[in-house]
């Protein structure tokens, strides 16, 4: 196995489902399954003991589910670098917002199609959020105007008029090189410009951003 594949842990209290998602990894050239979890304590442990980089995370697991687990996740320093996918049954899921805020990097249906699954698990692992634009426009849509967060007006304040934009479209699911097109810049103007707005909001990955973008007030939940 090439020393540069991608390793993935799953973490599912359904050994068939972690079965069929193994299979189904291992199968793929470039992605290699390290380790199994049935629930999200295992899942953590797992996480600090393996580094893998990318977690294919169950919402509902018997003791530590999987939005405490993402929790743990994002914040352990040692695991920086490892993005969690949240799986879930159902498109519009409290648990799956709530997992985007503690800092998943995007989530999958898990009837999802296998190409999808693998480009999907590609794309995290690379650094990108995988976000859906219609599927987590309504999701985060759905549940932001129902965060008990108080607003977020001093953060938006350390940006310039430009990060304000940048991050305005990257929360309409523009990537960095749709967002060089609309504003007319090149692409690399673009990625310094979210990474720059990233840093000085706190946040993990461009998942967090698109939710600190509709908690914020800065993008409101219905444009079109």
């Amino acid at each position: 196995m090439s020393s540069a594949a991608i390793r993935v842990l799953l973490a599912d209290d359904q050994a068939l489902v972690r079965a069929g998602f193994r299979a189904l990894l291992d199968a793929s050239a470039g992605i290699t399954v390290v380790g199994e979890a049935a629930d999200g304590a295992e899942a953590v442990r797992l996480a600090v003991e393996l580094l893998p980089d990318v977690v294919l995370m169950d919402v509902r697991m018997p003791s530590v589910d999987g939005l405490e687990a993402t929790r743990r996740i994002a914040a352990d320093p040692r695991l920086a670098e490892v993005r969690v996918v949240i799986l879930t049954t159902f498109e519009l899921d409290e648990y799956v917002f709530e997992a985007l805020r503690a800092g998943a990097s995007g989530f999958l249906l898990k009837d999802t199609e296998p190409v999808e699954l693998l480009r999907a698990v590609q794309v995290v692992a690379a650094g990108e959020a995988l976000l859906s634009p219609s599927v987590t426009r309504r999701l985060v849509e759905e549940y932001a105007t129902r965060s008990r967060t108080a607003p977020l007006a001093a953060e938006l304040s350390r940006l310039t008029d430009r990060e304000r934009e940048v991050v305005a479209l990257a929360a309409e699911g523009l990537t960095n090189e749709q967002i060089a097109t609309r504003l007319v810049v090149s692409p690399a103007t673009s990625k310094t410009h979210v990474s720059r707005a990233m840093v000085k909001l706190g946040v993990r990955d461009r998942a967090q951003l698109v939710v600190l973008a509709y908690e914020s007030g800065l993008v409101k939940p219905g444009w079109s």
